[in-house]
């Protein structure tokens, strides 16, 4: 399916392509987006929380029970997870710096194979003759400059760090305050008893709720439909939890 791409008018493209626009948005450079880590931490929250709910509700077990399991796992596996992503994204960033200092010397001890790589990598984008001759020399001029296109185009990195603080607290709090959700109508339960009927349907309709505003969040930022993203994470998270629900009565004859 292709995704509903929305496009900007020429005028619009036009006003925001001004050289002095071009040469701010390029002195400043890209900037980290944490969409990934949101994206990541509040699917998960979701999906692990509601499935110990599914699970606990289909073996038959007492409310206080989901209560105790549900909050533990916010706490534990959202740290967890936040703890694995800040330590993956500090690993890539720790390559591209290995990386980047084993082309360097490289470059120091052996230019002329160095220079080849330049020159095959810019002949399959097309270049030839004289032209190719000179990106080659304009590129292996500046050490930092064929260092940078080395890391780009042979190993298929991006230039700059990942803020890996960052990217761990964006799927620490995005997993703790999605994944709280499917706890909230026993939560409620709990402070006032009897409120509400039917908790595992409450649970369950919060939870697909849920699931449909991140995927519609997650869309917006792609320029994919939003009602497209929000029912292919209700997809994936029910499908989840179906599986958490049934593998729980199948084994409810265990905690009985």
């Amino acid at each position: 399916m292709t995704p509903n791409v929305k496009h900007e008018s020429k005028a619009a493209y036009k006003a925001s392509h001004t050289p002095e626009q071009i040469a701010s948005r390029l002195e400043e450079g890209p900037g980290s987006v944490y969409l990934k880590d949101f994206v990541y931490g509040a699917v998960d929250g979701a999906v692990t929380t509601f499935a110990i709910v599914a699970g606990v509700a289909g073996a038959g077990m007492a409310a206080g029970v989901i209560i105790v399991l549900g909050i533990a796992n916010l706490v534990a596996d959202g740290f967890s997870m936040a703890i694995s992503n800040y330590l993956g994204t500090k690993a890539e960033n720790q390559l591209r710096e290995q990386t980047r200092s084993r082309e360097l010397d490289e470059i120091v001890k052996f230019p002329e194979g160095e220079r080849e790589e330049i020159r095959q990598i810019y002949m399959g984008k097309g270049f030839e003759g004289e032209l190719l001759d000179q990106v080659v020399d304009v590129i292996t001029a500046d050490h930092d400059r064929w260092v940078d296109t080395m890391l780009q185009e042979e190993h298929g990195m991006a230039l700059h760090d990942h803020d890996a603080p960052q990217a761990g607290l964006a799927t620490f709090v995005a997993f703790v305050l999605v994944g709280l959700v499917p706890l909230l109508p026993y939560l409620t339960n709990w402070l006032f008893p009897g409120l509400l009927s039917y908790t595992f349907v409450w649970s369950s309709v919060m939870t697909a709720i849920a699931f449909y505003w991140v995927g519609a969040a997650k869309a917006r930022f792609i320029n994919q439909s939003r009602h497209a993203g929000g029912l292919e994470t209700v997809l994936i998270g029910g499908a989840a939890a179906a599986m958490a629900y049934f593998i729980g009565a199948a084994l409810k004859s265990f905690v009985e």
